[in-house]
């Protein structure tokens, strides 16, 4: 959901507008790259509807401004460092919200469960928030995640299969989603990229929407956990609405009106 501030009475200009929407694009190929590693011109001309040249431009100033590199028929990011670099900033935006969620969605998982954690920075501090559970089955397309539970007594972990994804330490994919399907579990801790109003969840390829759904179907309850900046925010993929949640827990920063929205929907809303 866009918010545009109402600063100027005066229409843009045709040029403005396709730079403004150049910007767009160009963010959302880097928002891409970061998630993926890599990417073809032709799959990011289809995915923005947009020719092929379109995207070279894109990719020529991306890389004219130090962000990626290209290569024969498309790109990818920088360095390793950079990916690595990528995915800890993220990991630190808003850390006290996402650390506060953590906690409380961790009290809601009792021992001898069995869960599914979604790869994602703040599926990272629900795990880190259950190391002292006992008899735990976690089953995760997240390698961090795998290593930090791993080696906990009490905890048997599995790690789906499926395509790695350097910047996040993820698993994607059909081979990823596949590992999920025929699986019944209590409860689903999800990420997102977006939690918009109108368009639902969305992410960033389409490679990680297959594993949500695989995900959500394994799961009696699915638990979405994004602070307060996922909320009204959209990126590329669209997985479906807002009720395929039971449970949202955020932070406080959420809006009235997006509150009422979202509970309207039947959707229960904890904040942290």
């Amino acid at each position: 959901m866009q918010r545009t501030p109402l600063d100027s009475t005066r229409p843009a200009s045709a040029a403005s507008q396709s730079r403004a929407l150049g910007e767009t694009r160009r963010h959302k190929i880097l928002e891409w790259l970061r998630e993926q590693g890599s990417a073809r011109v032709r799959e990011l001309a289809q995915a923005f509807s947009v020719s092929e040249v379109t995207v070279r431009q894109d990719l020529e100033k991306l890389e004219s401004d130090g962000h990626i590199v290209r290569e024969h028929g498309g790109a990818y990011l920088k360095s390793v460092r950079q990916q690595v670099r990528a995915m800890a900033l993220q990991h630190l935006e808003n850390m006290d919200a996402k650390r506060r969620i953590g906690r409380r969605a961790a009290a809601m998982i009792g021992d001898g469960e069995t869960i599914i954690l979604d790869s994602g920075s703040t599926t990272t501090e629900v795990a880190a928030n259950i190391l002292g559970h006992r008899d735990m089955t976690v089953i995760t397309n997240a390698l961090n995640i795998a290593l930090m539970l791993g080696a906990e007594p009490g905890f048997e972990v599995h790690v789906s299969g499926g395509q790695f994804k350097a910047p996040t330490l993820s698993l994607s994919g059909e081979r990823a989603a596949e590992s999920f399907r025929g699986m019944f579990v209590q409860k689903l801790f999800l990420a997102t990229a977006g939690f918009d109003l109108d368009a639902g969840l969305t992410y960033p390829a389409l490679s990680d929407i297959a594993v949500k759904r695989a995900m959500i179907d394994a799961a009696e309850k699915t638990i979405l956990v994004a602070d307060s900046s996922k909320i009204g925010a959209r990126s590329f993929s669209a997985l479906g609405g807002i009720e395929l949640v039971n449970v949202l827990i955020t932070d406080e920063g959420i809006r009235d009106a997006d509150r009422a929205v979202i509970e309207r929907a039947g959707v229960e809303i904890i904040i942290a």
